[in-house]
């Protein structure tokens, strides 16, 4: 078995070099979709709901993954790459007070419009009641994951580790969202 897991961990390292965004994409496809059917499981559904979970996959393949995968390049060359402490304080606050808004309202407004298919004026009421209390509890928990990512992963994994702890993140706003769900309107 350790075998089989070394040769495809290697497999994987050759796409992720030679197929950087694509292998990015793909795995951020791939966690959004178990983090949601750990949500589902979670949450109570008796049956999966296959159309959520390739909705939350194609967020992560479409949006997430390149994202991550130009975000952190841009990061490295504002800052030419360093790695003291004063300039991840930098990368971290810059990363805190820009994407991480940015994506915490971007997955609020696709999950309500998109995958709840839900009426933009119900999507924008419950973002107003909602997205201030996901967004300060993102900046109790991000800024730590961002502080080790650029710390000490290096580039090219920077959004690989984003995405397995995303996974988690991802359960706790779909969980949020669930719970503070508006009824549909008829």
């Amino acid at each position: 078995m350790g075998s089989v897991a070394k040769k495809g961990l290697q497999k994987y390292l050759l796409q992720l070099q030679h197929h950087p965004l694509r292998t990015k994409a793909i795995t951020a496809a791939v966690l959004s979709g178990i983090s949601d059917t750990v949500s589902q499981k979670l949450s109570g559904i008796p049956k999966l709901q296959l159309r959520r979970i390739l909705l939350k996959m194609l967020f992560g393949f479409a949006y997430l993954g390149p994202f991550g995968h130009y975000m952190y390049i841009l990061l490295d060359k504002i800052f030419k790459g360093k790695k003291d402490s004063k300039t991840i304080a930098k990368k971290v606050v810059l990363e805190q007070l820009t994407s991480s808004p940015c994506n915490n309202l971007l997955f609020m407004i696709y999950y309500g419009v998109v995958v709840e298919g839900r009426p933009w004026m119900q999507v924008k009421t419950r973002i107003k009641k909602e997205y201030p209390k996901v967004q300060l509890t993102a900046w109790t928990f991000w800024p730590v994951v961002g502080w080790v990512n650029h710390q000490y992963v290096p580039l090219q994994f920077r959004v690989i580790f984003s995405s397995l702890i995303a996974f988690c993140w991802g359960i706790f706003l779909n969980l949020r969202a669930r719970s503070m769900a508006l009824p549909k309107s008829k």
